[in-house]
């Protein structure tokens, strides 16, 4: 065997075991691996840095860029509420629901694409139904790589597999010939978490570390709102007059009016017909004041509700400045709503706590006020000469009137990939679009990237270069070949699926496939059974890279959801074995 064959085998041994261990961080061991392939003359010095310029690598860093725009917008926030109205808070119906609606929507998009567009929602999720974020983002991800399979067009492999079945003088497939094989593969999929969760998902990360501000001031009631009819005894009055807060114990944290929305609304604000009011208050005060001012609740369908429960808004504790220039004024007498455009909830002067109106009591320095607001103007207090913001927003802030925009940027680079686009330059594409029209800033695109995940994948990409080029590839594929001469067909099949799996884990799923799939078709001949059967599993379990986090997929949800390697083998062991069994199962006794 050839030197160069030994040392590319014991790199990726190494570099397995360190993945296994935990002992270094993966994008530690992934830049290690390439600089031992370097310097051991494996691949060149262009070749080692070229996972960093990959279409992997710019597709992945592009489409975070897009999930971020779309997070920023609201529209993670309208995705996790539409979730959260259909399926409750339970947690088995939310990691089914979105897995499933996650893998269909992957038949026709990237699976990356796919991931990206529900990783802002999960986190978001993740803080509603107050679920670990661990237990929702692993899920997806593999729904995601299990959609892929519904179509010929839904993974790359499988793109591939139609090219090199036409190069043979063989039939393609047609988009749906597949869909035999995927659609039991989700089913099975969705079907291992929801009732296997306990033993698969870790316990792992919140969306959100430690107690927030509104918990820890037990103000964390949902928002509620309503309408103002032209019936209602509030049309007419004013703020001030309502008493909203004396009478009901009711904080009005926002008007909306015409598609404007007013947060902390001053005393003199007049309420009007058809405006529509979002409070926080006990449920019970609530009802008792729809009842005697005959407003009419919003429900769960609020908009404003919506949006006011988003990124883009929340509490934070500000404390008075010594020597500020409000002290020993009252609220009222600053006009504090307007002068600094939140909503006082809460007042805490030493042990004393004051929740009912605290407009007339004057300020003094080392008060602390409890205050909603966007996190937009809250972050401005960070340097107010009278205000000293004591908890840094967790939000970010979110950009209502760009949701359109971001959902036309997304759509229209994922159409480029089915226009012939290679999927690197599409993102890439869709990504400066959201910069260029003010979605993101470049900052915010920066911020939005986990080169974590970046490093990972662009250090494991040399090693599949290692593998094709000192010649272990084919040498591992012609001894498969040799060791199956004379089995029987089935064992070939589950023979082709299981190296296929292995070989899609340390190199590229689609490098993977065209390696196989000319073995394939020649096994298959010489066996007497369909090679395109045996051509069509193999760009099946291209997609069965579940065990080790190098699937772009995998790679992309495992910092957001505080995954580790083993975690992976341990859900994504079985996992692959389930996919294994059907995908052999199916092709081989309907389609081969």
């Amino acid at each position: 065997m050839d030197v160069s064959i030994i040392l590319v085998l014991l790199i990726i041994a190494m570099t397995l075991i360190l993945f296994v261990s935990d002992r270094i961080r993966i994008d530690v061991v992934a830049i290690l691996a390439t600089l031992a392939l370097a310097w051991l003359g494996l691949v060149t010095p262009a070749e080692a840095l070229s996972g960093f310029a990959s279409n992997a690598v710019v597709a992945m860093a592009a489409v975070m860029i897009l999930g971020h725009g779309i997070e920023r917008t609201g529209i993670a926030t309208w995705i996790a509420n539409s979730i959260v109205r259909y399926t409750g808070n339970e947690e088995t119906r939310v990691v089914a629901f979105t897995s499933l609606t996650a893998g269909l929507l992957s038949s026709v998009l990237q699976n990356i694409g796919a991931a990206a567009l529900f990783l802002p929602a999960m986190r978001r999720l993740s803080r509603r139904t107050r679920t670990p974020v661990s237990r929702l983002i692993m899920p997806i991800g593999f729904a995601t790589i299990l959609g892929g399979c519904i179509t010929m067009i839904g993974s790359g492999p499988l793109i591939v597999l139609n090219d090199l079945l036409r190069t043979a003088d063989a039939a393609p497939f047609s988009i749906f010939d597949v869909t035999p094989v995927g659609i039991p593969l989700l089913v099975a999929g969705v079907l291992l978490f929801a009732l296997a969760k306990e033993y698969l998902l870790p316990l792992g990360g919140w969306g959100e570390e430690g107690a927030t501000v509104a918990e820890i001031w037990r103000i964390d009631q949902p928002i509620r709102s309503c309408i103002v009819p032209p019936s209602s005894s509030l049309a007419g009055k004013t703020r001030e007059d309502a008493y909203f807060k004396f009478r009901y114990g009711l904080d009005l944290l926002a008007i909306w009016s015409l598609d404007e929305i007013s947060i902390a609304p001053s005393r003199g604000t007049r309420l009007e017909a058809g405006q529509e009011l979002a409070f926080i208050g006990s449920e019970e005060d609530f009802a008792r004041f729809i009842r005697e001012t005959g407003c009419i609740s919003s429900g769960d369908r609020s908009r404003l509700k919506e949006i006011l429960e988003g990124e883009g808004y929340g509490f934070a504790e500000l404390v008075v400045r010594p020597r500020a220039s409000i002290v020993g004024r009252t609220p009222r007498e600053i006009s504090f709503r307007q002068t600094f455009s939140v909503e006082p909830i809460v007042h805490v002067r030493g042990e004393t706590e004051t929740r009912a109106d605290f407009s007339h009591i004057p300020l003094a320095a080392g008060d602390v006020i409890v205050a909603f607001g966007s996190w937009e103007n809250l972050r401005l207090l960070a340097n107010h000469r009278d205000l000293l913001l004591v908890t840094q927003p967790v939000g970010e802030i979110v950009r209502h009137g760009k949701a359109y925009l971001a959902i036309l940027l997304f759509a229209a680079s994922i159409a480029l990939t089915f226009a012939g686009v290679p999927i690197s330059l599409a993102l890439l594409t869709g990504a400066a679009g959201m910069i260029v029209t003010g979605v993101l800033t470049i900052e915010d695109a920066y911020h939005a990237i986990d080169w974590k995940s970046i490093v990972l994948i662009a250090g494991l990409l040399p090693l599949g270069i290692a593998m094709e080029k000192s010649g272990a590839a084919v040498l591992l594929a012609v001894a498969l070949a040799g060791a199956l001469e004379g089995a029987h067909p089935l064992v070939v099949f589950f023979s082709f699926a299981i190296i296929t799996t292995a070989l899609t884990l340390v190199i590229s799923n689609v490098a993977a496939t065209v390696l196989l799939v000319p073995l394939a078709m020649l096994t298959g001949a010489g066996l007497g059974t369909d090679p395109r059967a045996l051509a069509l599993l193999v760009g099946v379990c291209a997609s069965n890279s579940f065990i080790l986090p190098t699937h772009q997929v995998n790679a992309l949800l495992m910092g957001p959801g505080g995954y580790t390697t083993r975690d992976y083998l341990r859900a994504g062991g079985i996992m692959t074995l389930v996919f294994i069994a059907i995908a052999v199962t199916i092709i081989f006794f309907l389609i081969a």
